[in-house]
């Protein structure tokens, strides 16, 4: 260790992170070889340049990953990641489309309403995943383009973030350096009145300028084209299914108006449309419909699930395995099977392969029977339904050609009962102080993967590891500038350019540096840069160190300037057809009156 002066030390320290905002800037490489080389750098840095009782062995620049915080949203990410998963909220997004043709805006205005209240009490990554489907299918329906719908979904997300102490990453990672410097800490409701009101400012704007600012986009690439092609499937009325005891209207069932009912079996009998007949238990619907439609059925309830599986003795899978998500899927018959001639119970294909058929689409031929009693031909193109181990091991039947490109996950929407109470028991734990938040998110966690709303490879993949390291770095960052005194030194120089200016310009000076950088280097690590500076200031300056922290996430979620900024704004850039400076076209205005609204209010907020 060589004893150098402490500037010396200061100074290095800046040079080290100034190097990595760079890198983080220019991206040349991943966000995790540049998070993983900065802890390296302030590791060694520390090793070799600094006494031990500065604080800046490996042990102090590594513990960012045992940080409370970090745990915390890596859990709320597996909670989120529960919702998504079981598709808690389908049955959200089915009343809503419902309401759309009767009532456009303000069925539109719901589904905002909904996405802003969820993302209150959840990361809003899973949220925006959810509403981003239902948006595009909103827009197609309304005769315009999804681009304008994104981005104002992405930002209400993020101003939803600043209301609740959960709500954003930002706001865990802030609050645990608040707890590390001083005997504060924020309760859950603490930032709700001035983060509300920045939202309700900020949610206005996009009302206001939306139409103005968005670009209406349609995608330079050609649409992909539904092919129209339709899989015969049938749905039996069980106990409780919601088309028991429907009656049609003119001659359709309005609950089925997305598919098309080719035929009502009811014993021996066979009902045409146009129909007259009130829908009894075990009555079996043949329909036609897309895939995509089908998609649709099943994730509605799980009636509607149950109803299509109960058909020919079959059962649903064993909904005891944890080990497998459930998956939709296509396989073509080949030509030679010895499925050929023969129908699906004939076969027994749900105990050959472990999967069910759900429909069977034969090109340029009418069906109107039992899809039972279809005899298979080569060619047909089988839709199935199975946990992902038996759809892989269909790649090596020989009497049938899987389609992997088709395969894709679906919610296993008969855990979304559980997985709504899960989350709901996990944000009253929180928001009550019934135990630490840290607890109850990691209850919540386990709580998911232990009901089998998650299996542990779900679990897995919800822990994003680009997150991870990004805030690991982050925290290194802003601990070696604490223990160095760059902390004191930024704050002191901040004090004596705009303490003359009085308290509201120097927090709105903060405010602005701070919004500037998240939208650069990202809001976590901007955040955790920052937070130890805004509290060596108000300690010099004599300012209430919570008005300063709030100000730090407040800021930090302003990340509207660039897609970079935020992962929300990532996930709608494609789906929007944005380009990268629409988000700056639009955010910029957007950050500039959250900044002069939030220096005007702060007397009202802090009484300062």
């Amino acid at each position: 260790m060589w004893a150098l002066p402490e500037t010396f030390q200061m100074w290095a320290v800046f040079a080290i992170v100034a190097v990595g905002v760079y890198l983080y800037v220019r991206e040349r490489f991943s966000i995790e070889a540049t998070s993983v080389g900065l802890i390296l750098a302030l590791m060694a840095f520390g090793s070799i340049f600094t006494a031990p009782d500065r604080g800046l062995d490996s042990a102090a620049m590594l513990s960012g990953f045992a940080a409370p915080a970090l745990i915390t949203i890596m859990a709320l990410l597996v909670v989120g990641q529960g919702l998504f998963q079981t598709g808690a909220l389908e049955r959200v997004t089915v009343v809503i489309n419902k309401s759309l043709d009767r009532r456009p805006r303000r069925t539109l205005a719901m589904v905002f309403a909904v996405a802003f209240a969820v993302s209150m009490f959840m990361n809003n990554t899973p949220v925006v995943v959810m509403f981003i489907p239902v948006l595009a299918a909103m827009s197609s329906k309304l005769g315009v383009t999804a681009s304008r719908f994104m981005m104002p979904l992405s930002f209400l997300c993020i101003l939803a973030g600043m209301t609740t102490l959960i709500g954003s990453s930002t706001n865990l990672l802030v609050n645990d350096v608040l707890v590390r410097t001083t005997d504060m800490s924020l309760s859950f409701f603490t930032q709700f009145g001035p983060g509300m009101t920045l939202a309700i400012i900020g949610a206005v704007y996009i009302v206001l300028a939306a139409p103005w600012l968005i670009p209406n986009r349609e995608s330079q690439e050609p649409a992909l084209q539904s092919t129209g092609q339709q899989y015969i499937a049938q749905i039996r009325v069980t106990d409780g299914h919601p088309l028991n005891g429907v009656k049609p209207i003119a001659g359709l069932y309005p609950q089925l108006r997305d598919v098309t009912v080719r035929m009502v079996q009811r014993g021996e009998a066979s009902f045409l449309p146009p129909f007259e007949t009130t829908l009894e238990r075990g009555d079996v619907l043949v329909v036609a419909a897309t895939r995509p439609q089908l998609s649709a059925l099943l994730k509605t309830r799980p009636q509607y699930l149950r109803g299509m599986l109960d058909i020919g003795g079959f059962t649903d899978p064993d909904t005891s395995s944890t080990d497998s998500s459930i998956m939709l899927s296509e396989a073509v018959i080949a030509p030679g099977s010895r499925m050929i001639g023969r129908n699906i119970e004939q076969i027994g294909f749900r105990r050959q392969t472990g999967c069910l058929v759900l429909g069977i689409q034969r090109r340029s031929r009418m069906i109107r029977k039992r899809m039972l009693d279809i005899r298979l031909e080569a060619g047909d193109v089988l839709l199935l339904f199975g946990y992902e181990s038996d759809i892989s091991a269909l790649r090596q039947n020989r009497d049938l050609i899987l389609l992997d490109w088709s395969t894709a996950e679906l919610p296993d929407i008969r855990k979304a009962k559980a997985a709504r109470t899960i989350f709901i028991l996990t944000i009253v734990a929180a928001a009550t102080s019934i135990v630490p938040i840290e607890i109850a998110a990691l209850g919540g966690a386990m709580a998911m993967i232990a009901t089998g709303c998650l299996n542990i490879r779900q679990a897995v993949r919800a822990l994003d590891m680009r997150i991870f390291l990004l805030i690991g770095a982050a925290f290194a960052m802003g601990l070696a500038l604490e223990r160095t005194g760059g902390a004191e030194f930024i704050g002191t120089n901040v004090i004596t350019v705009f303490e003359p200016l009085g308290t509201q310009a120097l927090i709105g000076a903060i405010f602005i540096v701070v919004a500037i950088f998240t939208n650069i280097i990202s809001n976590a690590a901007s955040a955790l840069l920052f937070a130890p500076i805004a509290l060596s200031i108000s300690e010099q300056a004599d300012i209430d160190p919570i008005a300063m922290v709030l100000t730090i996430i407040f800021a930090a979620n302003c990340s509207f300037a660039t897609p970079i900024a935020y992962q929300t704004n990532l996930l709608v850039m494609g789906p929007g057809h944005y380009r990268f400076g629409d988000f700056a076209r639009f955010g910029i205005p957007l950050i500039l009156l959250l900044w002069v609204s939030y220096i005007l209010l702060v007397p009202v907020f802090f009484g300062l």
